[in-house]
């Protein structure tokens, strides 16, 4: 058996071949990474933030609660502020209302502008019941967003808001 030499041409080749692979897969990574990443990733769904409102404080009326969170967007961490509409319906359990208008995105108040008993967007007057349904007739057309809640040591939990599809 005799070894046969590698020639010039060849070991370019090989060389070139090699560099060249390499070189392809440091700019396919990034690509291939940025296309499995979201799929790997533990989704934040089910999450719950805690706000500062007692459950045991909340009556039949209405009230605003505020509460922030911390949000990582890729290696950004900001601060975010959200606001609900928490009360009490009948049977005693907790709905929290989203305060976004779903006409235009503006903030409904509670009895604002006089309107007793009903959520009032003062962008173009678009109103809704007490239960977030939009009524007819208003710029509206369709219900306030609704959020999960949980409660842990006595204070309200929020998750993500969720369209409400009331009939």
């Amino acid at each position: 058996m005799s070894k046969q030499p590698v020639s010039r041409r060849q070991f370019l080749n090989y060389t070139l071949t090699g560099v060249g692979g390499f070189m392809a897969a440091g700019m396919l990574m990034p690509m291939v990474r940025f296309a499995l990443d979201p799929v790997l990733v533990q989704g934040a769904e089910g999450e719950y933030h805690t706000t500062k409102q007692k459950v045991d404080e909340l009556t039949t009326t209405p009230t605003r609660v505020d509460f922030s969170y911390e949000q990582k967007d890729a290696w950004y961490t900001s601060d975010v502020t959200n606001t609900a509409w928490v009360y009490k319906d009948e049977k005693g359990e907790v709905v929290a209302l989203s305060p976004v208008c779903k006409h235009l995105g503006c903030t409904v108040n509670w009895e604002g502008n006089d309107h007793k008993n009903q959520f009032f967007c003062p962008c173009h007057n678009g109103l809704y019941e007490k239960s977030g349904k939009n009524i007819p007739g208003t710029p509206p057309t369709r219900p306030l967003d609704k959020y999960p809640t949980n409660v842990k040591d006595g204070f309200l939990q929020l998750g993500k808001p969720e369209p409400q599809t009331i009939a």
